[in-house]
């Protein structure tokens, strides 16, 4: 028998286990799927959310890292953002070991790789589950199995971390690092216990963080109920201690690079956190429920009645019983409570879901049900006992909301199916009938099965009702990606995807090197920066939008810009039958330009004029505007959306003729038409989570007289200097300057540019890139210095003696973290030297030498004297 099985299980059972639990849930998830007719087996999508505006494009731009297509590297993610920080979102969604299996799939498969991909996790945390359930206690392997596939299979998994795949390591992370706390426990396993924290935290250092508390948690019961003398207790805690300090400082590199990026990342807006009734929380317990922001701790009919029986159960030892029982009630109380849902959350409530720890109380709730059958299946009275609480239950929960006419039958269904599976299995054992018994497995893997496939159907089916979704990758992206190869000139040029995007990171997804990026780490830099250009965004800031304006083009380098068709999978804007194109506008400057004489003059209140600032040239014509509600009566607010201008306003002003005019209205949704033009504009905003940005409308009459036609979709209103016309003689005139004295040859290889400058060149040096923090550069052979900043963008200082400029990023935060994983490596090491037999014997020995009973010298002397 192996050291690592637990003792009295034979390791075929644990394998058994193991592989019974990760078939179960695979099944269940798959033929959730299958009812719910999604995603690959069925019409409907299932990239809701986050799921298709984030996860999926970063696979795929780990899918091209892995292949060598990215342009960039671990360092700098030169496809997003104009240039984003790439290894702290790395380490948030994408460094998890199951990740990089997306890159043995097709290209153009990236959807059904992300979908195994969580498959796999989910089966990955079923039979981790089943090991540490007969680690706990031995018990009938197919029974740990069973329960091992109800834990990946809770309600947390199935109705938040499937579209959140990254999270699903922190499923897959808490039995794990139970299974750690048992080894310190024994005083076992040293160094596979440090490995698993690093691995965890790692993986994904958000989720880990809740699973180590939980698992702590755990720890400290079992001490509580293992008897252990008091000395034995402390040094046990303190081999805990070590295990997780070592593997998180292993882990360092990483954690630490995240956490310094969201410290500069956007802040986006928080809320204050507010719990949910307690109808709610026991309805979500139950098989066929769903609730967006409410705990999920649904584990299946037949886990949820052991765990409520455990109490009762008199075969198991009272301290036993008490202490588990305890736990998952302070557990399930503190998701409810304000200051322990900030440590679970790490001091910070969330945006979006506040129950993200849910999955903890799960584990706990599958933990205290195999408690409950390990010692022996439940008496009557104890079954009885739980059942009546179960029926306690769905009384409160029948108030609920929650409690949808569906939900019945499933409730109904697995209730009849766990009783009745549990009845024959206790009449079997009595009896000696091997038949019955294995009928009884088959109905309470059959029960389970059903309820968990029903209760993911139902999560996502209603997710897609009420979260947006996104088209898997088909016709329209790869018409795009097609397109973009062909016009790709970079990093001579960049080439934008578009305004009309089909998830919020479309350079990542199609390819191209754009403005357009969506994480939770999205530099505070680039979103206020291109705010102030007149950019839009949606996600309260975090998922910045492309600008379609030729003079952003000018200063970002954007040389080529695909236009697409309004994306048919969203039921608005209406489509237009336009095919996807791309323009080509060859003349932009270098990525590198020089400012002979920069305006150093902060941005100001206007896009227009903050535009005009980076090019160092005016291009604009702001004209005043009247905005006129349905009856043509000035708006002296300029508020539209309401009142007589409900329905429809209008926006005045006068522009020279042939310019080109753009609306700037962050704060209006709705459509906007030149009159005369064919089709409107459509503006998003709604507070708080979108800003509209600033939209190309025509081209201006020879008479001058603009009549801009609002119809607005909900309040809002336009800003006094909205409207813009543009001088594009003027603007190509600026253009050619930059290109005529800006870099000769530009040079991007991940973290590092290069720029050849003509000779002569004093001022500013300017990289058409945001100046987050980590940019180093050098000019000629002098030592490199923080980047300055250029109205949010890098710049260098110029003396005229230098010809080569050389930037350089590190990560904010790496040297630090990898400080700390080799301090925690060279521990690591010597505890390991430590652990070897010979080593630890000598170390023995030596301790255990008898003293000398030689007469010292000193001492010999003193006698004579």
């Amino acid at each position: 028998m192996d050291r690592s099985t637990p003792p009295g299980v034979p390791r075929s059972a644990v394998r058994a286990a193991a592989l019974l639990a990760a078939a179960l849930a695979a099944a269940a998830f798959c033929a959730a799927d299958l009812l719910a007719r999604t995603y690959p087996f069925g019409p409907r999508t299932r990239s809701v959310n986050d799921l298709g505006n984030q996860y999926v494009p970063l696979h795929a731009h780990l899918w091209d890292l892995l292949h060598g297509r990215a342009d960039g590297g671990l360092f700098v993610n030169w496809q997003s953002g104009y240039g984003s920080s790439f290894l702290p979102d790395f380490g948030t969604y994408l460094s998890s070991p199951f990740a990089p299996l997306v890159a043995l799939f097709p290209r153009d498969e990236i959807d059904l790789a992300v979908y195994a991909v969580t498959a796999l996790k989910t089966a990955s945390a079923a039979a981790a589950m089943a090991w540490l359930l007969l680690t706990l206690r031995p018990g009938r392997w197919w029974a740990a199995g069973l329960l091992g596939a109800s834990y990946a299979l809770c309600g947390w998994s199935v109705a938040d971390a499937s579209y959140n795949p990254m999270w699903l390591d922190g499923l897959i992370a808490l039995p794990l690092l139970c299974l750690a706390g048992e080894w310190t426990l024994a005083g076992r396993h040293r160094v596979p216990g440090v490995l698993i924290v690093a691995l965890a935290w790692t993986a994904n250092f958000y989720t880990a963080y809740m699973a180590t508390l939980g698992a702590a948690l755990v720890l400290l019961l079992r001490l509580l109920l293992s008897g252990l003398p008091r000395r034995r207790a402390l040094a046990a805690a303190g081999r805990a201690v070590l295990t997780t300090a070592l593997g998180i400082g292993l882990a360092a590199p990483l954690v630490t690079v995240v956490y310094f990026g969201t410290r500069h990342a956007y802040p986006g807006r928080a809320s204050p956190f507010v719990p949910v009734p307690g109808k709610d929380v026991l309805a979500r317990m139950l098989p066929g429920t769903y609730g967006w922001g409410s705990p999920a701790s649904y584990v299946g009919v037949t886990a949820l009645l052991l765990a409520l029986a455990l109490p009762f159960h008199r075969a198991v030892p009272a301290r036993v019983r008490a202490g588990w029982t305890v736990l998952v009630l302070a557990v399930a109380l503190s998701l409810q409570w304000t200051p322990t849902h900030l440590l679970w959350h790490a001091f910070v409530t969330p945006q979006g879901s506040p129950y993200r720890q849910t999955f903890v109380l799960c584990g706990l709730l599958v933990i205290s049900a195999w408690h409950a059958l390990s010692y022996g299946l439940p008496d009557r009275r104890a079954l009885g006992a739980g059942a009546a609480l179960l029926a306690l239950v769905v009384a409160v929960a029948s108030r609920s909301s929650l409690m949808r006419g569906w939900t019945w039958p499933v409730l109904l269904l697995a209730v009849a199916g766990a009783l009745l599976g549990l009845a024959l299995l206790g009449l079997a054992r009595a009896q000696g009938r091997a038949r019955m018994a294995g009928l009884a497995v088959v109905l309470l893997i059959g029960t389970q099965l059903g309820e968990s496939a029903a209760t993911s159907a139902v999560a996502i089916r209603l997710r897609i009702s009420h979260l947006d979704d996104y088209a898997p990758w088909g016709q329209r992206q790869e018409r795009q990606a097609a397109l973009i190869a062909e016009a790709d000139g970079w990093p001579r040029y960049r080439t934008d995807p578009g305004r009309e995007q089909t998830v919020g990171n479309d350079p990542m997804l199609v390819g191209g090197q754009g403005a357009q990026y969506y994480s939770s780490l999205t530099s505070d830099v680039l979103s206020r920066t291109l705010t102030a250009l007149g950019g839009g965004w949606t996600s309260r800031g975090r998922s910045v939008q492309s600008l379609d304006n030729p003079v952003t083009d000018v200063v970002f380098s954007v040389g080529a810009r695909v236009h697409s068709p309004p994306d048919p999978h969203q039921k608005w804007p209406p489509q237009d039958g336009s095919p996807v194109t791309v323009s080509r506008r060859q003349d932009v400057p270098p990525l590198v330009t020089v400012r002979t004489t920069p305006d150093d003059a902060p941005f100001g209140p206007s896009p227009y004029r903050n535009q005009e600032l980076l090019l160092g040239s005016r291009v604009y014509t702001l004209p005043p505007v009247t905005v006129l509600d349905a009856d043509g009566k000035a708006i002296s607010d300029r508020r539209v959306g309401r009142g007589a201008a409900a329905s429809g306003a209008s926006v005045t002003a006068r522009c020279p003729a042939g310019r080109q005019v753009y609306l700037w209205a962050p704060h209006f949704s709705g459509t906007a038409r030149l009159a005369g033009g064919p089709r409107g504009t459509l503006f998003r905003y709604e507070f708080p989570r979108n800003r509209a940005a600033m939209e190309p409308l025509g081209t201006a009459p020879a008479s001058g007289r603009l009549r801009i036609e609002l119809t607005p979709d909900r309040p809002g209103s336009v800003p006094a200097g909205a409207v813009g016309c543009l001088d594009t003689a003027r603007l190509h005139t600026a253009a050619a300057r930059l290109k005529a004295t800006g870099a000769t040859k530009v040079t991007v290889s991940d973290g590092t540019l290069r720029a050849e400058l003509p000779a002569g060149s004093t001022g500013t040096a300017v990289v058409a890139a945001p100046r987050i923090a980590g940019w180093r550069c050098a000019t000629g052979g002098a030592p490199a210095r923080p980047a300055g900043s250029y109205h949010g963008l890098i710049a260098v200082p110029l003396d005229g003696t230098s010809t080569t400029l050389t930037c350089t990023f590190h990560p904010p935060g790496l040297r630090l973290g990898t400080t700390v994983g080799a301090a925690s490596l060279l521990a690591l090491a010597l505890l390991a030297l430590l652990a070897l037999p010979g080593v630890r014997g000598a170390v023995r020995r030596r301790r255990t030498r008898p003293p000398s009973t030689t007469t010292p010298t000193r001492e010999r002397v003193t006698t004579a004297l």
